[in-house]
């Protein structure tokens, strides 16, 4: 008895409420309009915001570089992608960082140390790197984190082949590239090789694309570009001419 009324019920309300959905179309169909709209919104972003407003902006880093020898096929590591490690003595990256070829400019210390460190990575001989390294404290840095007791055999275990050939290529033409000083009045002062690691490369000329691919492949500059920086190898030199690491970046 209860179930016949609520039939009942039903029916003689179907053409009441098909009227007027008729008579309303505009008020049914500007609601869903506007959900439809939302669907196209990124998470998290304002109402009036456009994707572009809602996007990371890109960090400002120098620009510019000089030839390199050819060379293998880099050994970026993509892996780490929760961020750019920093170059110690990194300036506020608001700041454009002059970016210098002119290896004159830099104290005789540097261009000396710079000069050997050229000279024993042509040699073909990672032996002729060790006298360059230091030793305890002061040792060249050649891994991120932990200092390792053998620099010359982490080298040599890093290159793609036995003799470390590959991993002197790369010493090459990263530093013959042109370069930044960050850090200028702080403990982390030195000269840094190449300008890349102060570089948003998202922001790359095309001839500074160019320069980029001297050192990496174009698989290894898009991971970089989607790790947020550059990752590969860096090289610093302090201003009283010590090597101070040769590390990459990630």
């Amino acid at each position: 008895m209860h179930a016949g009324k609520e039939k009942v019920s039903r029916i003689s309300l179907a053409p009441v409420l098909l009227a007027f959905s008729l008579a309303a179309g505009n008020v049914f169909l500007a609601p869903a309009a506007y959900a439809l709209s939302e669907l196209h919104k990124i998470p998290g972003q304002a109402a009036n915001e456009t994707p572009a407003q809602g996007s990371a902006q890109g960090q400002s880093q120098p620009q510019g570089a000089t030839p390199g020898v050819p060379m293998a096929e880099p050994l970026v590591n993509s892996q780490n992608n929760q961020g750019v490690d920093k170059t110690p003595g990194a300036q506020d990256n608001s700041k454009p960082t002059e970016v210098i070829y002119d290896i004159s400019k830099v104290p005789e210390p540097v261009r000396k140390m710079r000069e050997q460190i050229v000279e024993a990575a042509a040699s073909g001989d990672l032996e002729r790197l060790r006298p360059l390294m230091g030793a305890g404290a002061d040792q060249t840095q050649v891994t991120v984190g932990e200092p390792t007791d053998d620099p010359i055999g982490t080298l040599k275990d890093l290159s793609g082949d036995p003799d470390g050939d590959e991993i002197l290529a790369i010493m090459l033409d990263i530093i013959s590239t042109g370069f930044v000083h960050v850090g200028q009045g702080t403990p982390d002062d030195m000269y840094v090789w190449p300008y890349f690691a102060e570089k948003d490369l998202k922001s790359l000329t095309p001839p500074e694309r160019v320069e980029l691919l001297r050192i990496v492949t174009a698989g290894d500059l898009s991971d970089m570009q989607e790790f947020g920086g550059y990752n590969f190898y860096r090289l610093g030199i302090t201003p009283e001419g010590k090597w101070k690491f040769f590390t990459a970046g990630d």
